[in-house]
């Protein structure tokens, strides 16, 4: 009775051991899964097939005045004009600074140098284009209707 007794707890011991192992074994595969889920490739950008029939295509469906939405009327915004030679627009909100510098050159036929922006505290975007030297910002302001 004894000896069976004793057999009893070792079988018990085995299975308990047999179990802990798996158990073990299965952590150590999820913890290898989820890191193999955390790593995720980058996404791979897809080339352009036919670059001129892209560029057409944006000529033609291109409306600048969907990146540019109106001009900014305010008094720093009038002395940038005046005396930095930048033009201040209200723009949308994800528009990048390619589009906005874009825009502004086929509007107004003008190149423009630099192109910064902000997002104000009510949440609308700002730009700021300074345009090239022989390029003059209050005479497009004054087409504008600005000045």
């Amino acid at each position: 009775m004894a000896s069976e007794k004793k057999e009893k707890k070792e079988l018990k011991k085995d299975k308990e051991e047999i179990v802990k192992k798996k158990t073990e074994e299965k952590a150590k595969k999820d913890v290898k899964e989820d890191r193999k889920a955390a790593v995720k490739p980058r996404p791979v950008e897809k080339p352009v097939k036919d670059e001129k029939k892209a560029a057409d295509k944006a000529v033609r469906g291109y409306d600048p005045w969907k990146v540019l939405r109106y001009p900014h009327l305010a008094e720093k915004s009038m002395n940038m004009v005046e005396f930095e030679n930048k033009l201040t627009f209200i723009v949308r909100r994800d528009a990048s600074k390619r589009q906005i510098k874009e825009a502004i050159e086929r509007l107004f036929g003008v190149k423009v140098i630099k192109v910064q922006t902000e997002i104000t505290t009510s949440g609308v975007k700002k730009a700021y284009a300074k345009l090239s030297p022989e390029n003059s910002a209050s005479e497009i302001a004054s087409r504008l209707g600005m000045v």
